[in-house]
């Protein structure tokens, strides 16, 4: 009888076992940090979403913390709490040092929702705060059906606390098109001084030929797109041509090769800056 109960247990912890490894592989996934408003269950238009994402890129690029939606069908079989951690500890949101850094999470199916509070920001937007922001102003609106209005004032609150704070200003970052620019006289004079040396090597036209391709090269390397990596390769094959057949000795070809581009300064992301979070927020629901 004691073999017979001793069998029976060891069974019983091997189906414990077994099931606890399922329930730790089956984990709801976390989404890649793509953009600030991440909504897997469509909730929102495409037209909602972009108006939220540049509220929250020209708030970031104002204050420097960062604030990040997710919207997701369930986080079972964890509660909102684990798995809000976990998307935090993934995507670290806020600045490295001054851990400013919110979440603002919707468990639709679970009618759930969670803000998480970067380390920084606990003073600006204590847990009794954020309680406040899902109970009156998120919550109301969700039990009418408005989840972009919820979503859009909560993320308003949000803002508002964060603004209050005494926060570092962000850095201005200046784009690698705008460093090329401010260093384009000695780029051009680079040109002519190298095209000179592969031309009288390899001739005009290859010389030219091998002259564009090491400057196209140089501009994809440091990160721009490969459409104006080529523009550069062609533009300077061509000076370095022209100037070929008007004489190296009188300096070549002048003048605004260099103007009438256009770049985009903005609507990139490059996601999470190194924040980190200490279990700061509030959970409610609807």
């Amino acid at each position: 009888m004691f073999s017979t109960f001793k069998a029976s247990l060891l069974a019983l912890c091997t189906v414990l076992l077994f099931a606890s490894c399922n329930l730790h592989a089956e984990l709801a996934p976390i989404p890649a940090l793509q953009n600030r408003v991440t909504d897997l269950t469509q909730t929102l238009s495409a037209e909602q979403q972009s108006q939220l994402e540049a509220k929250l890129a020209a708030f970031e690029q104002q204050k420097g913390s960062q604030i990040a939606v997710l919207i997701v069908p369930t986080t079972q079989p964890e509660v909102i709490e684990q798995y809000s951690i976990r998307v935090t500890d993934a995507w670290k949101l806020g600045r490295e040092k001054e851990d400013d850094g919110v979440l603002l999470l919707v468990a639709k199916n679970d009618r759930k929702i969670r803000i998480e509070v970067g380390r920084g920001l606990e003073g600006a937007i204590p847990d009794v705060y954020a309680k406040r922001i899902i109970s009156e102003v998120i919550s109301p609106k969700f039990k009418q059906g408005d989840f972009s209005g919820g979503v859009d004032a909560g993320v308003d609150k949000l803002m508002a606390l964060i603004s209050g704070e005494a926060l570092p200003a962000p850095q201005k970052q200046t784009s690698r098109f705008d460093g090329l620019m401010q260093i384009w006289p000695l780029l051009f004079f680079g040109v002519i001084a190298f095209g000179i040396f592969l031309r009288r090597v390899f001739g005009d036209f290859l010389g030219s030929s091998l002259n564009g391709a090491a400057f196209g090269g140089l501009a994809w390397l440091l990160g721009l797109t490969l459409g104006f990596a080529l523009l550069v390769l062609l533009l300077v094959f061509f000076i370095s041509l022209m100037t070929s057949l008007s004489g190296d000795s009188r300096g070549g070809v002048y003048g605004g090769g260099y103007g009438g581009g256009s770049h985009s300064s903005g609507g990139g992301w490059s996601g999470g800056g190194g924040g980190s979070f200490g279990g700061g927020g509030a959970s409610g629901d609807w």
